[in-house]
This record gives C-alpha cells, structure tokens and sequence, in this order.
C-alpha cells in the first residue's frame, strides 16, 4: 500500500468507543444483562418500523432511506427479558449502577459532568431496537486523553442502550434477539484531534485502558465498537461504523485516506473528459436471449433489465479504490442497500454468462461510445428501478469526488457503504423517562491499569509478566476481592490466568464456571479442605458439571485435602516399590519419584509437604 503524506493531505480522523458496562441489570429495566441461544428463546413476534419526524417536523436522511426496503423484524424474547425491551412497558428510571460506572470514566478522562442530564431518543429504523429509537443520554463533555503526538480531546460521553443482537437474515427480513437490547453502554466521542492512523489506535487503546481500569465494563467479542472518522483536506467526513478489532483501527484510517485519495483522482479526471450521467434506460429486450444465470433468472420471473450510461466512464468504473474494491463495487453497494443483488458493468463485460454482442447491443441502445460505460441491475422491476436509481446517484455523486456518508467496516480493512450520515432530525426528547443530576462527589477515582500492575509487584511480589496479565484480564475485579478476603495473591493469579489458560487450551468449557465455583474452590484450598495441586483437577470437574457446589465435586473426584500420615505413608509405598532405584541413585531419584508421588495422591496433598517427606524418605534409605 502507497504510504501517504497525512500531513499533506490534510487527514483529520475521530473515534467513537462504544463498550457493554458489567452491570447486574439493564439500563432501563430490572432484567438481566445476560446473553442467551436463540434456541433458548421462549416467543417470539414480529414488527414493522417506519421513520418519525422530529420535533420541528424534519426526516432524517438515514432513516428515509432505511425504510425504502420494507422488511419484517422478527425478535426472539426470553425468560430474562420482559415488556420494556418489546417497547410494549415504558421504561423504568435510569439505572443507577450503569450511572455511577459512567461518571467513574468521566473522571479518568477529566471530563466536566452535565448539570442535569436528559434522556433523548435518537431514531433507528433498522429494527435493531423495538421501538424505532435508541435511548441516550449526555453524561458529561469537554475532557481529554494523552498521546505520544499530543493531546486528543473528549468532546463528550454518553450513556445508551445497547441494541438487539442480529441473529440471522429471514425471508421477510431480519431475525433480531432481545437478550442484549438494553445492556448500558458507554459512547465515547473525540474530537477531530487525530492526524495518524498511528495516533487512531494509540488513542483506542489508551480509551480501552481507561474503560478496563473501572473494573465494570464487559470483555469479549462484540462488547466493544469502535468507529471512526476520517476525511482529508479534498474528501469528505466519512463515519465507518462496527470496528470490532482495536488492532483494525489504524489499517481502517490508512485504507479510508487510500479510497478518498482515489476517489478525488477520478473526480479529477471524470471532469477532464466532461463526464455525465444519463437518464435510466428499460433495456430488457437486449438480454431477451442471454445465457447469463443471472440476468435469465430475473427475466423469466417477470422482472427487467434497467440500464444508465455513464458518460466518460470508460475504465474508471473497474478502477480499484481499495484493496479489492473498485468503483463498481460502490455503485453495487448502493443497489443491494435497495435489494438488488448487485449490478453489472461494462468494464467488467462480457462475462457472467454475457456476449460481446450483448455488451455492444447494450451500448447501441443507451447510446454509449467507447469513452463510455454501462451499468445494468437485473431484478424484479420495481427493485431495478430502485437500484438503478441508486446507481446512477452514486454515480453523479463521483462527479463530485467524496459522498459523506456512514460505511460499515470489513474484516479486510476495507469498509462498504451503509447509508448516509445521520442528521439532527434523528434526535428528541425522551418524556418517559424524568432527568436526573449526576453526582460526581460520590463517585471514586478508579486505579489505573498501568497502576495496579506496580502495586501487584510491590504489594503482592508478583512477577511483572503476570502482575500485568492479572491487570488487563478479564477477572481483575474477582482478583482483587479474593486476595482483599485473604487468598494468597500468587495462587489466585496463577489459577486465573494460567490455570484457566491451561483447561481452555484442553477444550474444558471453562466459560462455564462463575464467580461462585472460582471463590468457593480459592476458598477450600485457602482453608486446607484442597490441596493447591488439586485446583485445576476441581476446576475440571465443575466446567463439566457446573451445576454442583466445588465441595460436592471435590467430594466425587476425590480430591479432599489429605493429611500428613495419609500423604506419608503414599510416600513411603513409592519409595519402597522403588528401593532399589532409591539405593543406587539416593537423592537423583527425587525427580522422577516426587512425579510418581503426586500421581498416587492425585491432587490430594500440597507439593511442599510431599517434597519434604520425600526427601526424609529417601534419605533414610540412601
């Protein structure tokens, strides 16, 4: 990939972080923030979505567009869900947990709270909320993050509601989940301060640190976003929506620069052959004959052929912007957005089942020259003629150079449209659910990530490899309780991030073992009821049945904590069914025997307590 000059350009990017907080309930409800199987569902029902007008009567773009495609929106509800994430109850006051964690991110960013804050509903009509809108509320504005390129500010941060899960695309429309429609979420919003695409995901992962640092927000996939925006100097703002990696950050801002940079040399260029985009043309009867699957399929049930000339096209069409993706594949992004399967054109014909005959009849009957290209939509004719549409516009908008507009980011690094960017006719006031004032003088300072790996050092001599791993891992909070309640530091870090590592790594199920098996087994081996080497036998057994107590598996498995006569005499039964080794090689032959005796304890006794009468043992006889 070309590097470019930032500077030159004149790059000016900004994120938005969205993270799942850990709360105990939802934002608006007293349900659950657990996730379910769909298979788990108990009913499920079906609803329509349309945009409203905001309060000064306005439509917002996106939302127009969105419902130009009617679909059915199928949601699958649960025992953990209820009416309010139907839209069929109003919801109940803000959550206070959710509140509290949010003023504690405010905080490690410097933020100034909100006097008051107000719950707006911002319109989504993708059926990814039951309502039509999504819940949000402004919590605090104007703080600011450090980067090695110079500060970036904070402009504001927001607590919402998490949207519906998408499950699967059904043949009325889309299947969506309650289970996570409601989760509290944090939006995280910078200011145009960012130049790099270095300083894009330095200024990510310097966000995700201080999110971590409270202890309280969700780890996994899907529980942080992030999006970002970009536009150079000649471009345009451009939002990509749903960066699901932290490391994707920096490829998505050099591969967006990329796409604009060539999308303002075809500007360019299109204006130096005096380029136009001519009326839509029903060019059927060309392909009354065709062996294209595609175009034969949309004909015989019915449907057309629609077909645009883009006057001084010729080449740019096919011209790639980024990787893999060409002019066309913009135009084709927008006739799927309108429910065609995708379009073709000229720079890429014939193929697909297309002659050459049928590529110059096509040209012969929009008018094209050699200095021009076609695209054509095949589908049923209503669809067509919106896609069509939809490609022509896109393409009178290349005349222009960069649209503005909201793309979705790929797992390639490489984005595809989505719809246009939202305006301020998205957002009103909510009036069910009363303000409330934010009080940060209740709220604590939490310790940074970067913080406590010093103290774990300091205060529980811990390695600086796993004080750091304990740090950043997902049960930092339980870590911190269990040791606060008397664990032994180095067996509640080495069981959480080794342990646990370990079992995964063998395929044991250990995402199924909650807080409660982990404390009840540091527990049974903090009061000598386990032996230390038996944690990972008891985690096992609990990952496989996690329906008993860690006492009652330890109790099946036999993995009580044995005493010093029952640990001595296995000791001494391995040392005498091996005298003769013991005889000859005296203390050489620990290694191998100490392997032998934890085996015939089987997790029941401490490794020290064995070592030591190991050693008595073969001393007596060497």
């Amino acid at each position: 990939m070309t590097e470019h000059d930032y500077e030159d350009l004149g790059l000016v990017a900004g994120l938005e972080i969205h993270q799942q907080l850990d709360t105990a309930t939802k934002l608006f409800c007293q349900c659950p923030t657990t996730l379910r199987e769909p298979e788990e569902s108990t009913r499920s029902f079906s609803r329509y979505l349309h945009p409203t007008r905001s309060e000064l009567g306005e439509l917002d773009d996106a939302a127009v567009e969105e419902s130009m495609v009617e679909r059915e929106f199928e949601y699958l509800a649960y025992d953990t869900t209820c009416l309010v994430e139907e839209d069929d109850e109003p919801p109940h006051e803000l959550d206070a947990e959710a509140l509290e964690t949010t003023l504690e991110v405010a905080q490690l960013m410097d933020m100034r709270p909100v006097d008051q804050a107000h719950v707006m509903r911002k319109i989504v009509v993708d059926g990814s909320n039951t309502s039509g809108f999504q819940r949000s509320t402004l919590i605090a504005t104007d703080g600011e993050i450090e980067t090695s390129d110079g500060p970036i500010g904070i402009e504001d941060l927001l607590l919402e509601e998490e949207s519906a899960q998408r499950v699967e695309e059904t043949d009325a429309g889309v299947r969506y989940s309650l289970d996570r429609l409601g989760i509290p979420l944090v939006e995280i919003g910078t200011g145009p301060d960012i130049s790099t695409p270095e300083q894009a995901l330095e200024a990510a992962e310097r966000i995700g640190m201080l999110l971590r640092s409270t202890g309280k927000v969700k780890r996994g996939l899907g529980t942080i976003r992030q999006d970002v925006n970009v536009s150079i100097a000649e471009g345009a703002r451009v939002e990509i929506k749903g960066v699901q990696s932290l490391d994707d950050i920096d490829d998505i801002v050099r591969n967006e620069v990329a796409r604009q940079v060539e999308l303002v040399d075809i500007r360019d260029e299109l204006e130096d052959r005096d380029a136009s985009v001519d009326e839509i043309v029903d060019v059927s009867d060309v392909f009354s004959d065709t062996e294209s699957g595609v175009i034969g399929g949309a004909l015989g049930s019915g449907g057309s052929v629609m077909a645009v000339r883009l006057a001084g096209f010729d080449g740019l069409v096919g011209r790639e912007i980024a990787p893999d993706r060409r002019l066309g594949t913009e135009f084709s992004d927008h006739a799927k957005r309108h429910g065609a399967g995708g379009i073709f054109h000229t720079d890429e014909l014939p193929a697909y089942g297309v002659t050459d005959d049928e590529v110059a009849a096509l040209r012969d009957a929009v008018g094209a020259t050699e200095n021009d290209a076609v695209a054509i939509v095949a589908a049923e004719t209503d669809v067509a003629k919106t896609a069509i549409d939809a490609v022509a516009a896109r393409a009178g908008t290349a005349l222009q150079g960069v649209p503005e507009e909201t793309r979705g980011a790929n797992d390639d690094g490489t984005t595809r449209y989505l719809r246009p960017l939202p305006g301020a006719a998205r957002m009103y006031p909510e009036t069910d659910v009363q303000p409330v004032e934010p009080d940060p003088s209740e709220v604590r300072e939490p310790e940074l990530l970067t913080e406590k790996v010093e103290r774990y050092q300091d205060e529980y001599d811990l390695g600086a490899g796993l004080a750091e791993q304990v740090a950043y891992g997902e049960y930092m909070p339980l870590f911190e309780d269990v040791v606060a309640d008397g664990i032994d530091p180095t067996l509640a870090a080495t069981t959480l991030e080794s342990t646990l590592t370990e079992l995964r790594r063998d395929d044991v199920p250990v995402e199924r073992l909650s807080r409660d098996h982990l404390e009840e087994v540091f527990g049974m081996a903090d009061s000598g009821d386990l032996a230390r080497e038996g944690v990972p036998d008891l985690l096992r057994a609990l990952a496989n049945d996690p329906t008993r107590s860690a006492e009652a598996a330890a109790e099946a498995a036999g993995l009580g904590s044995a005493g010093e006569d029952e640990v001595r005499d296995a000791v001494v039964e391995v040392v005498e069914r091996n005298e003769a080794q013991v005889e000859s090689e005296g203390m050489q032959a620990f290694s191998g025997l100490m392997g032998e005796c934890m085996g015939a304890l089987r997790g029941k006794a401490d490794g020290d307590l064995v070592s030591e009468l190991l050693r008595e043992e073969i001393q007596k006889r060497s």
